[in-house]
């Protein structure tokens, strides 16, 4: 399991994440400025084109991810063109009987989510590929400005190895002197000093680390 490091930034904020994408407002205006010939009753037109209009804030409150959202570029590019594919060919047909077109949206939606949530986990389990600190490049779905998260790998192959890792992770925890809210660094980790690195488990050094 990897150990993401706080930077400050936050769930709470984010909006979404396929707005950051370069071609979500023009794909999502056509979507929207269509909507209206999709479908053969006049109910299904309302409803359709507030799920389009609330793509962006609803994708946030159904990820309900514990870490901050921020996706690689790559994989972003990846979940863009997968919900894009979808819409398209939605919109490719002709007009729907009830109930059907709305009903697509959500299942398109829905799915979604689902890459979204993928991507940004797959990220922080790849950490663990790595041995001690390691940083990679993201897109902020708060803002879509670029950012990177900093996290620790326990992909060690050797206790000499591991506990450079460790020395190194104070030496970074110490440079950043990271404060309050961050509740996963602390100006202190004794279970983490030089003379308990010896006896030191990875579960150990993971449970030392979520507890302060």
């Amino acid at each position: 399991m990897a150990l993401l490091l706080c930077l400050g930034l936050t769930a709470a904020l984010a909006r979404g994440c396929l707005h950051c994408h370069g071609n979500f407002s023009d794909k999502f205006s056509f979507y929207r400025h269509h909507v209206n010939l999709k479908s053969w009753w006049v109910g299904d037109i309302p409803v359709s084109g507030s799920l389009l209009s609330d793509w962006s804030q609803d994708t946030m409150k159904e990820l309900h991810l514990a870490i901050p959202a921020e996706i690689t570029r790559e994989k972003l590019n990846q979940v863009a063109n997968a919900v894009y594919q979808r819409m398209d060919q939605l919109y490719q047909g002709k007009m729907y009987f009830p109930g059907y077109f709305p009903s697509e949206l959500r299942a398109i939606f829905r799915e979604q989510v689902h890459l979204i949530q993928n991507a940004i986990i797959e990220s922080r389990i790849d950490c663990q590929r790595h041995c001690g600190i390691f940083q990679y490049e993201t897109i902020s779905c708060t803002n879509c400005t670029d950012s990177h998260v900093v996290c620790f790998g326990y992909n060690c192959e050797s206790s000499a190895q591991w506990e450079r890792a460790v020395q190194g992770l104070l030496q970074y925890m110490k440079d950043w002197g990271a404060p309050s809210p961050c509740s996963l660094i602390s100006p202190s980790f004794t279970c983490l000093e030089p003379p308990h690195l010896a006896n030191l488990t990875l579960e150990n050094a993971s449970e030392c680390l979520t507890q302060h």
